[in-house]
Order: C-alpha cells, then sequence, then structure tokens
C-alpha cells in the first residue's frame, strides 16, 4: 500500500446462502483481470447427489483442501460436520499468510465457526486486522465471538449484509473504492 493512501477494509456478513462467497468470487474476478493482485482463502460447499457433505477449503492463487465433512473420523465437530484443521491450516492460514507477504489486497472467506477452532487461523486473521492491508473479509451472521467482533467494529459502515436486493452491485462498488484507493480508479 503507498504511503498516504487509506485502507479498504470490508465485511459482508448475511444469512446463509445470501451470496458472501459468490460475491467475494466476484470482486476477486474482477481485481485480478484490471491487474491487482489479490490472495487469501474461500471456502465452497461440497454436495453430492444434491445433498451438502461438506464444505472446502480454496487459496484463491489455487490448492484446496476439506474443511468439513460429514464423514470425517477426527477434529473438532459442528453439527454433522466435522473440521479438518490440518487442511485449513495447510491450505487457508497459508493462503492469508502469503497474501500478506505479496499482495494488493488479502481476501479471507469466511471468519465463521468452523474455521475459529483454529487458533493459527485466529492469528492469521489477527495479523491481517493489524497489517494495514486492503482486506475484504466475510463474517458469520450471528457469531459473537470476539475476533468476529472485532472484525466487525473495524469495518464499521464498511460492514454490509448482504441481501436479494444489494448483492449484485456490492461488489461493483467494492471494487471501485478498491482501485480508487490504489490510484487505479
Amino acid at each position: 500500500m503507498s504511503a498516504g493512501s487509506r485502507r479498504i477494509f470490508y465485511a459482508l456478513t448475511g444469512l446463509p446462502g445470501s451470496g458472501k462467497t459468490t460475491a467475494i468470487l466476484r470482486i476477486v474476478e474482477r481485481l485480478r483481470g484490471l491487474g491487482v493482485k489479490v490472495g487469501g482463502m474461500y471456502t465452497q460447499e461440497v454436495r453430492e447427489r444434491g445433498r451438502r457433505i461438506g464444505f472446502a477449503v480454496k487459496n484463491i492463487g489455487g490448492g484446496e483442501g476439506i474443511l468439513a465433512r460429514v464423514n470425517l473420523r477426527s477434529g473438532p465437530r459442528l453439527g454433522r460436520y466435522v473440521v479438518n484443521l490440518e487442511d485449513l491450516e495447510r491450505i487457508g492460514v497459508a493462503a492469508i499468510l502469503e497474501a500478506l507477504e505479496s499482495m494488493d489486497v488479502v481476501v479471507v472467506d469466511e471468519v465463521g465457526p468452523m474455521e475459529l477452532y483454529s487458533e493459527k487461523f485466529r492469528q492469521a486473521v489477527e495479523k491481517l486486522l493489524c497489517s494495514g492491508k486492503h482486506a475484504i473479509l466475510t463474517v458469520h451472521y450471528k457469531s459473537r465471538d470476539p475476533l468476529v467482533l472485532r472484525v466487525k467494529e473495524l469495518a464499521g459502515r464498511r460492514l454490509i449484509t448482504l441481501t436479494p436486493e444489494n448483492r449484485d452491485e456490492i461488489p461493483g462498488m467494492i471494487v471501485g473504492e478498491i482501485l480508487e484507493a490504489l490510484g487505479r480508479a
């Protein structure tokens, strides 16, 4: 980030299925298409025969693992899912730390109950919060975890609850503000 530029820090939230990950992926695609270096991690549902069986954790730069699955044998349990801390840390945490070192914008989707089982994930997010880097995070809608509350507070007016009415316009607005902060508007 150049001296004198202001930090852009967004937190997106919303009910499950509100389009948080879709919005993040649209933002990443548009920024990368304009030559902005974007890194970090995101999560996606894994479905089998139409039924959700878990979640994948993906590095925006490539590489993926299992965040949680219904049939895993060991790890913290959240509802019917078992969280795979090893893949979360190997893929997700590494992607955040890598992005902090070399990217213009860092993305974390999502700071939510599954990810918060990992102390290394918490530390990586804390490092991001203290970094001054441009960042876009998604946060679990109902979570009262202190880290989620801190992300929401830091975002301030840039904490956006996605709805069917606003989810198509939000990515463009965020991209525009980031480009302006990077001096590329």
